[in-house]
């Protein structure tokens, strides 16, 4: 097995367990709001087949490995019924964002176990300095390499999940919050043409969206260079 199928494999991994945690984060917060719908259907979970969603979750996904592009998807929409909230507009907010906050949470969890691998020993810090670059080989002989190779993965992918989702379009969680502040027709135009707007952004923005994910990915990998 070579590096590129060893993290061909860690993206799918990482990438099922960002979208579960992200998923989870939203039925929880909902429970939490007072809405059990989710937490009644078994969606506070980790396991990825109660989130998954044909064409988020299994092809497009697929169709990123292959091209080499960033992991982008979603999972199985988190049912929410907002009349079980106490305050609508404030516990919407709170369970859509709860999502990418997990995703960043389990982001930064990775960055300060690839730090403490890279804190071991002259070879952990020579893996983990080099995974940005691609410059990490199975050769190497060391468990720190799929080690620190999956917890990149986790990273990056989590990375990408956050902030591809708090983008302002409908369905992703970011219109959640900018929605409270139209009304009229400007709402129901811009709940209309959300889903049109997305497609348009994932499969014709791929350049507007490496503007928005990736310096938000650069910072982290800063950290990962600079710290320690």
């Amino acid at each position: 097995m070579t590096l590129q199928h060893v993290d061909i494999a860690f993206q799918l991994i990482a990438f099922l367990f960002a979208i579960s945690i992200h998923e989870s984060a939203h039925a929880w917060m909902a429970n939490r709001r007072g809405d059990p719908t989710a937490y009644m259907l078994g969606r506070v979970s980790l396991n990825p087949i109660r989130h998954i969603d044909p064409v988020g979750t299994v092809l497009l996904p697929l169709i990123a490995a292959v091209s080499h592009f960033p992991m982008l998807g979603w999972a199985k929409p988190t049912p929410v019924n907002p009349r079980n909230f106490k305050d609508p507009v404030w516990d919407d907010i709170l369970t859509s964002v709860a999502g990418p906050v997990s995703n960043f949470m389990v982001a930064s969890a990775a960055v300060i176990l690839l730090l403490g691998i890279k804190n071991t020993s002259a070879l952990g810090q020579q893996i983990v300095t080099g995974i940005p670059f691609g410059i990490v080989s199975l050769e190497m002989n060391s468990p720190l390499v799929p080690a620190s190779l999956l917890l990149y993965q986790l990273m990056t992918i989590n990375i990408v999940l956050g902030v591809f989702n708090l983008i302002p379009i409908p369905p992703l969680d970011g219109s959640h919050v900018l929605r409270h502040f139209l009304s009229g027709a400007a709402l129901k135009i811009y709940d209309n043409v959300g889903m049109f707007a997305l497609m348009a952004l994932v499969f014709l923005g791929g350049g507007l969206l490496g503007r928005i994910i990736f310096p938000v990915v650069g910072i982290f990998n800063y950290l990962l260079l600079r710290v320690g």
